[in-house]
C-alpha cells in the first residue's frame, strides 16, 4: 500500500532522528538563538509543553518546573529520554495527545509546516491549557522559501518533505477559528549563520528596524486562548497622593461599587498641604469602606505603587491617581475588562475623547502621541497612551513581574513603565480602556514637561535595548 502524506511526514522523522543531533550542531547558531527567544519569553520554573520537541534541547532550555515533550518519532523521544531524564517525554501525535496537567506555555517551534492537519493540532491544544496559558510558535517566514529550498538542496540543511508555507495571517487565521487570538508577533534573525561583528549588526540592529524587520527569517508568534468568564474578584485600589488633599474623599465618593471587595490602599509622600491628614479623616469617616493609610518610606510614584501594592490582599490591583483627571466613575470598565479575560494588563488611555481645556497640555500631548507609537513599536503591541496613570492587572501577574523585576532593575521612577516592560516580558495581553480625561479640581500638575520627558526618553532606550534589540 502506497504511503500517505502523513506516513511520510512520520516516517521522514523517524529516519532524522539519527542524524537530528549532527544537523543541531551543524546549524547551532539558528538552535541557540531560537532557545533564547523562548527564554525571553517563557519564566524559569513554568509548566511548559513542547509538541514536536524532537531530542528535547529547547525544552530544556527554557528551564521548566514541569516540562512535558511530545513527538511522534520513537526514535527522537528515546534519545530525548537518555539526554534529559528530569523531563517527561511521549511517543504522541500533536493532534490527540491528552494529560491531566494544565500548562503555562505551549511551545511549537518549526512544527507548524510539517503538520497534516494544523487546525485540529490547535483545535487539541483545548486539553491542554488553561484561561492563562500562552502558545509560543516559531515558524519560518514564507519569503525564505527558496533560501531554505537552495539550503537543503546542497546539503546546509536538512531536507523537508510536504512542507507547508503559513504566513503569520495564515496562522492568525487558524487560532482564530479555535479561539486563539494572537498577542504578539516578533520577527528575529536576518542572517542565521555566525559571523563575528557582521551578525551583531545585522541580527541585533538592522533586524528590529521597520522595513528590514519584515525580511527576518523567524517569526516568534504568541497567542493565548479566548476564554470569557463571568468570574468575580476582590480589589485593591491604590490611590497614590502628594499635595492632593481636595481629592482624597472624592476618590472614596466617586468610586462605583464593583467586585466582591474593595479595599482602598492612600499612600501619601511628602505632602505640604495636610494630605496626610486628610488622609485620616476620610479613613474615619467612612468607617463602612475598606480603607488603609501608609506613608512611602521613598520617593517617586513608582516607590510608592510598589509599597501599596506590597501590603494590598485584593486579587486584582488598580492604580487611580489621586489627582482624578481619570474619572473614578470609570473604573468599572477596567475591572469588567480584566474579570472578563478581554485581557490581561488594562491600561487606561486619554488620547481619543476631547479633552477638558487643561486637562493635558499641548506639549505633554505630544509626547503621549510620541511615546505610545514609540512603545507599541518596542513592545510589539498597540500602546496608545503610555503615561496614563490608571493600571489594572491580577495579583498573580504583578508577583510574576516583581519576580523578573532584576532584569530591567529598578529604573522607573514614575511606576508606569516597570508594570508596561514587565507585563511586555511577560507577554501579557495589553488592552487599553479610553476614558475622558478631566481637569483638575484641585491642586496643580506636578510633572516636569522637560525634565520629566528626557527621564522617559533614556528609559524608552533603555527598553529598547532590553525587549527589541537584544544580543
Amino acid at each position: 500500500m502506497a504511503e500517505t502524506g502523513k506516513d511520510l511526514i512520520h516516517n521522514y522523522f523517524e529516519r532524522l532522528s539519527v542524524r537530528r543531533d549532527r544537523w543541531r550542531r551543524r546549524n547551532w547558531f539558528y538552535h541557540k538563538t531560537i532557545e533564547k527567544q523562548y527564554r525571553m519569553i517563557i519564566p524559569e520554573g513554568s509548566t511548559v509543553l513542547e509538541l514536536g520537541c524532537g531530542t528535547g534541547d529547547l525544552l530544556n532550555s527554557v528551564k521548566p518546573g514541569i516540562g512535558y515533550g511530545i513527538d511522534f518519532s520513537e526514535g527522537m523521544i528515546n534519545k530525548a529520554r537518555s539526554k534529559f531524564p528530569n523531563l517527561s517525554f511521549y511517543q504522541a501525535d500533536a493532534d490527540s495527545f491528552t494529560c491531566d496537567i494544565r500548562f503555562d506555555y505551549v511551545i511549537m517551534s518549526d512544527l507548524l509546516s510539517s503538520l497534516w492537519d494544523v487546525q485540529t493540532v490547535i483545535r487539541n491544544l483545548r486539553n491542554l491549557i488553561h484561561p492563562r496559558t500562552k502558545i509560543i510558535i516559531s515558524s519560518y517566514s514564507y519569503v525564505w522559501e527558496p533560501v531554505l529550498r537552495f539550503g537543503e538542496f546542497v546539503g546546509l540543511k536538512a531536507k523537508q518533505p510536504l512542507q507547508s508555507w503559513l504566513t503569520v495571517n495564515d496562522i492568525s487565521g487558524l487560532l482564530n477559528i479555535e479561539e486563539f487570538e494572537l498577542v504578539k508577533v516578533d520577527r528575529k534573525l536576518l542572517l542565521p549563520v555566525y559571523i563575528p561583528i557582521i551578525n551583531l549588526i545585522i541580527n541585533t540592529f538592522l533586524a528590529n528596524l521597520p522595513g528590514f524587520n519584515s525580511l527576518c527569517l523567524v517569526n516568534m508568534i504568541t497567542a493565548r486562548p479566548v476564554f470569557r468568564k463571568t468570574e468575580q474578584f476582590s480589589v485593591s485600589i491604590v490611590v497614590p497622593a502628594r499635595n492632593e488633599k481636595g481629592n482624597i474623599e472624592n476618590a472614596i465618593l466617586r468610586t462605583p461599587d464593583f467586585g466582591t471587595h474593595q479595599e482602598f490602599i492612600f499612600i501619601e509622600g511628602y505632602s505640604s498641604d495636610n494630605t496626610w491628614e486628610e488622609i485620616l479623616r476620610v479613613k474615619d469617616a467612612y468607617p463602612e469602606k475598606d480603607i488603609k493609610a501608609l506613608k512611602q518610606t521613598g520617593k517617586g510614584k513608582g516607590n510608592a505603587v510598589r509599597e501599596a501594592f506590597e501590603i494590598a490582599s485584593g486579587e486584582i490591583l488598580m492604580i487611580l491617581d489621586a489627582d482624578l483627571t481619570t474619572p473614578p466613575e470609570d473604573m468599572p470598565k477596567f475591572y469588567e475588562a480584566l474579570s472578563m479575560n478581554r485581557g490581561e494588563f488594562i491600561n487606561g488611555c486619554r488620547l481619543v475623547y476631547p479633552m477638558d481645556k487643561q486637562a493635558m497640555r499641548f506639549l505633554n500631548f505630544l509626547a503621549n502621541k510620541f511615546f505610545g507609537w514609540f512603545f507599541s513599536y518596542i513592545l510589539g503591541q498597540r500602546l496608545k497612551d503610555t503615561l496614563c496613570g490608571t493600571k489594572v492587572l491580577f495579583r498573580k501577574d504583578y508577583d510574576l513581574i516583581t519576580a523578573n523585576r532584576k532584569y530591567f532593575g529598578d529604573f522607573d521612577p514614575f511606576g508606569d513603565f516597570d508594570l508596561i516592560f514587565g507585563a511586555a516580558k511577560l507577554n501579557l495581553k495589553i488592552t487599553e480602556i479610553i476614558v475622558r480625561y478631566r481637569d483638575r479640581e484641585y491642586g496643580s500638575t506636578q510633572i516636569s514637561r522637560f525634565r520629566h520627558g528626557m527621564l522617559l526618553i533614556r528609559m524608552s532606550f533603555f527598553a529598547a535595548r532590553k525587549i527589541k534589540f537584544t544580543r
